[in-house]
């Protein structure tokens, strides 16, 4: 009986390591396919010989011609442009959406869970819907074409709080008998909020700072419609969209492969080093709501 037993676990293991064995393989095949584009990108930035699409994936010469074409550029006015619209856009959301996160969690008041439901719905539709009022209270603002950096950070804050749910949910995870101990100390409930609450829940607040820097960082079809063929109000992707066309592609696409390069390193740095509080932040904010 113990012999059979122990065949059995033995036979469990080698199946689990096998199995495990197999997924492993499938993650990398996965992760080297999804690699590929990048490599490519790269490879294709250091190419000086031509600026045109080829053929071929390794540069027959080697240089940094592309890089200083990047600098002699509109790109710079791109980039600053787009680092801009993200950090501020990145502040304001956080300071919106953690209060409201924070008011949503620990107050009650009349009509908390139908303006809950409300924003939650209201989210659900896609903001392409709004594309065209918007852009008229844009316009009839200023805020359009080489304004365009105000407007698109208008654009980004204006819905910010109704992003709560995450937030919220992670809030709802911290005891609230804290809350009630400082404010017995004499804490106001921004103190409560500043002092007690935010660095208790350090991984929402820096999952909440990267998804909202990401979202304008990445942004394209409003900015282009909003910016509407002025360069000094593009971003880096609508930029670098226009070398992309038929009479620039042919002299720009080493360069545009440059800064597709220079534009994903902050962000790939970002991550790599806080990845760690972005999954802290994904898994708290959804075990409670």
């Amino acid at each position: 009986m113990n012999n059979t037993t122990e065949k059995r676990h033995m036979g469990l293991k080698a199946l689990n390591r096998a199995s495990n064995t197999a997924i492993y393989i499938l993650l990398v095949l996965i992760s080297v396919i999804w690699l590929i584009p990048f490599i490519f990108i790269v490879l294709q930035s250091f190419r000086v010989e031509s600026t045109y699409q080829v053929g071929y994936v390794i540069p027959h010469q080697w240089g940094l011609k592309n890089y200083i074409n990047l600098w002699n550029s509109d790109f710079k006015r791109w980039y600053l442009n787009t680092f801009i619209i993200a950090l501020a856009a990145a502040v304001l959301t956080t300071i919106i959406q953690l209060c409201m996160s924070y008011t949503l969690s620990r107050f009650r008041f009349k009509m908390r869970g139908p303006l809950m439901r409300f924003m939650l719905i209201l989210g659900m539709f896609p903001g392409m819907l709004t594309m065209i009022i918007l852009y008229r209270v844009l316009a009839d603002l200023g805020l359009t074409q080489a304004n365009a950096v105000p407007g698109l950070i208008l654009v980004s804050v204006a819905s910010s709080g109704m992003g709560y749910y995450v937030s919220k949910g992670f809030f709802d995870t911290i005891p609230k008998s804290l809350d009630e101990a400082a404010r017995v100390d004499g804490a106001t409930r921004l103190q409560v909020l500043y002092k007690i609450i935010l660095p208790l829940a350090k991984p929402i607040v820096i999952y909440t700072i990267l998804t909202a820097f990401m979202g304008p960082w990445g942004d394209y079809v409003f900015a282009r419609y909003v910016a509407m063929g002025t360069s000094a109000g593009y971003n880096v992707a609508v930029g670098m969209y226009s070398w992309l066309s038929a009479d620039q592609i042919g002299s720009w696409y080493t360069t545009f492969c440059a800064g597709g390069v220079i534009v994903a390193v902050p962000v790939t740095i970002l991550f790599l080093c806080l990845q760690k509080y972005y999954v802290e932040g994904v898994t708290g904010g959804a075990v409670k709501g």
